[in-house]
């Protein structure tokens, strides 16, 4: 059993339901000091998050990743217990083991081996660690990079252990996310019996057309690398439950998923323009992520090179899916990449990595330092 394989399995037996650690940080924080780290816990509220840094000069390169688990959901569905890691025909079975606990493994392994062989390296090493990236996400990263920002502390590299792996693994490379800004808008009318509709207002039927024109609008036709920006209802709720009333409101929640070709700014105004042409009584309480990008650098092209080296394939740059504690970690960073395992079962029944790809994966983010810290080619 490899080190990172036996890292990885001691993680995952830690029921990490987020925000809960669960000891995590602790056995990492140990094999850190080991090295020479400056361990600085930082808990927020419940949350416990640790930065550690070897190392004074720059470039400073960053690790970032959480400890924190989703929910199994029911225990009778999985094939093996989710928190009694399983190896079964080659696959790792536990939950927390694609998302991102092999990676975490990977970072603290590779980083032993890269100072066991370059005790001397120029530059420095860091770790960004939280339990609270799959809650609600604010008191982890977004707490520690102010605690960095707030002392001018800046990041030249910054790596994101995120199960970014399409169809294989070394096929995809987020280098950047985009923008969510969500919407809950509260349209008024008057409510009434429906057999007396000159004494009411249905705010639903008022609201319809503002929908058909935001559903038509070209937001932006995004570029190089983002997608034309979105915007979907998710939700939608009305009426008291009576078949014969009309409804006083009607509220709405939706979001937008957005290109850096927009700005928060831009999309609200255009929404506002969008409500007050149809002369609609509402309130609207907006809640925004902001986009990120690195484009192709010294970052992109050392972990690409060391993909290339490890897992035979030439890693795609790609912006798609869900938010990250990236777009946090960019406020202080001008070069973030997210690269770890597939994601093909993150979230899901039965997560697992295959055995076989865990070892690349240390090997990539060894390759990595070596390529920005030593400048020995990949």
């Amino acid at each position: 059993m490899s080190k990172t394989l036996e890292l990885a399995i001691d993680l995952l037996k830690r029921q990490s339901n987020t925000p809960e650690d669960a000891g995590c940080q602790e056995v990492m924080i140990a094999r850190l000091q080991k090295l020479g780290f400056k361990i600085e816990r930082m808990r927020f509220g419940n949350v416990d998050n640790f930065y550690a840094r070897r190392g004074t000069e720059s470039p400073l390169l960053v690790f970032a990743g959480h400890t924190d688990v989703v929910p199994t959901g029911p225990l009778d569905k999985w094939h093996t217990p989710p928190f009694e890691p399983t190896i079964k025909d080659g696959m790792l079975y536990a939950r927390g083991a694609a998302d991102m606990k092999t990676s975490l493994a990977a970072f603290v392994t590779s980083i032993e081996e890269f100072i066991a062989e370059n005790p001397d390296h120029k530059g420095s090493i860091g770790l960004l660690i939280t339990s609270d990236e799959e809650g609600v996400a604010v008191d982890g990263t977004v707490r520690v990079v102010e605690v960095l920002k707030n002392r001018n502390e800046l990041i030249d590299y910054c790596i994101v252990g995120e199960p970014t792996s399409n169809k294989i693994v070394g096929d995809m490379i987020k280098n950047g996310r985009r923008g969510s800004l969500s919407g809950k808008l509260t349209v008024k009318g008057i409510q009434g019996h429906i057999a007396y509709p000159h004494l009411v207002k249905n705010p639903i039927h008022l609201v319809a057309p503002a929908i058909k024109d935001m559903v038509e609008t070209v937001w932006d036709n995004g570029n190089e690398y983002f997608p034309p920006t979105s915007w979907q209802i998710s939700n939608m709720n009305g009426g008291t439950g009576a078949t014969n009333v009309v409804p006083g409101e009607v509220e709405i929640l939706f979001n937008f998923r957005f290109s850096t070709a927009s700005t928060e700014e831009n999309l609200k105004e255009r929404v506002h323009t969008i409500l007050d042409k149809h002369e609609l009584d509402y309130d609207c309480v907006w809640e925004y992520s902001p986009p990120y990008i690195t484009p192709r650098g010294n970052l992109v092209e050392a972990i690409s090179r060391a993909i290339e080296k490890t897992y035979g394939v030439s890693p795609e740059l790609s912006t798609t899916g869900g938010t990250s504690d990236g777009r946090f970690i960019a406020d202080i960073c001008k070069q973030v990449i997210e690269f770890g395992p597939l994601n093909k079962t993150i979230h899901k029944l039965n997560e697992c990595v295959g055995v076989a790809d865990i070892e690349p994966l240390k090997e990539t983010y060894k390759i990595t330092m070596k390529k920005l810290l030593i400048g020995k080619p990949t």
